[in-house]
């Protein structure tokens, strides 16, 4: 006779852990190859690492910074501006600084020539500075409106920000679907590599007219969705399992479902790697909080069935 039992069921899940990872990783090198991930990555994500349980190359980036806007463009410019739904940097180098009253660029003409006392001769490019053939000297009583502004520092932290990748965790998880299925009832490990390139920390900085901004970033924590609207958050990079280690079959001493699946099922499991990016510089100071998403990894979950006696 087939029956379930709570009791029975907790006090063998070290066992049936522990039996499913050990057989495992006894498998022949043939057996042991690597499985599809299947994973996708989410829509509309720049930096997606598609990850599954088992060792390996993560997917390429794709590009770094963070999920905000653009940096201050062309120019070495500070900030970003608008001008007939384009973005144009509101400082430049070569043209000076814009001026969205009329959508040109004023600089001071080198050299000044003969004006009037308190007026001065500005070179105007006008057009979002697309009209660079095209350059007036005009004689202005005050500067235009933006003109000298000094660098914003948060423009700066997000193009220091964009350029360092911040990338999803590598994560792994037990029991691992390579092996084989877990039961229902057992516990669950999750962890991450916790190496710099996936936790952090990660430095760089951005300078411009003499204000410098440094950035440090890393991960602050990692939320697993379980796919059964159940989530899991964990402050650090958690334990890696060890099937012949002193908690082999328990709990996660840090980053873990405990009580493992109720059901049994095929669940998609996903995480957020959540990196909080702390900037100073300018008299300044802040942050900037970054999220990356994972892949989609199913786990198939079995039935967990007691024969009593």
């Amino acid at each position: 006779m087939l029956t379930r039992a709570a009791t029975t069921r907790r006090a063998i899940a070290g066992i049936g852990l522990t039996l499913l990872l050990v057989v495992g990783a006894t498998l022949p090198a043939a057996a042991a190859r690597r499985a599809d991930p299947g994973a996708g990555c989410p829509p509309a994500q720049p930096d997606c690492s598609v990850w599954d349980d088992e060792p390996g190359n993560p997917g390429d980036p794709g590009g770094g910074g963070d999920d905000g806007g653009d940096d201050g463009g062309g120019g070495g410019g500070s900030g970003t501006c608008r001008w007939n739904g384009r973005t144009v940097p509101c400082y430049d180098e070569v043209l000076g600084w814009f001026s969205s009253s009329d959508g040109c660029y004023y600089k001071l003409a080198e050299p000044q020539g003969v004006a009037p006392e308190g007026q001065q001769w500005y070179v105007k490019t006008c057009n979002g500075g697309a009209d660079v053939g095209n350059q007036t000297v005009v004689l202005l009583d005050d500067p235009p409106a933006g003109f000298g502004a000094p660098p914003n520092p948060e423009e700066l932290a997000r193009r220091a920000l964009a350029s360092i990748s911040l990338l999803p965790a590598r994560l792994k998880v037990a029991p691992r679907k390579d092996i084989g299925p877990g039961l229902v009832g057992l516990p669950v490990w999750m962890w991450a590599t916790p190496t710099p390139s996936y936790f952090g920390p990660l430095t760089a900085s951005a300078s411009d007219r003499g204000v410098t901004v440094s950035i440090e970033a890393k991960v602050d924590r990692i939320v697993w969705d379980m796919g059964n609207d159940e989530y899991v958050t964990c402050d650090g990079p958690g334990t890696p399992y060890d099937p012949k280690g002193s908690r082999a079959g328990l709990t996660s001493p840090d980053c873990g479902y405990d009580e493992g699946y109720s059901e049994a099922d095929t669940y998609d499991v996903t995480a957020t790697t959540h990196w909080t990016v702390t900037w100073r510089g300018g008299g300044e100071s802040g942050e900037i909080l970054v999220t990356r998403n994972s892949g989609i990894v199913p786990i198939q979950i079995n039935e967990l069935q007691v024969v009593t006696r």
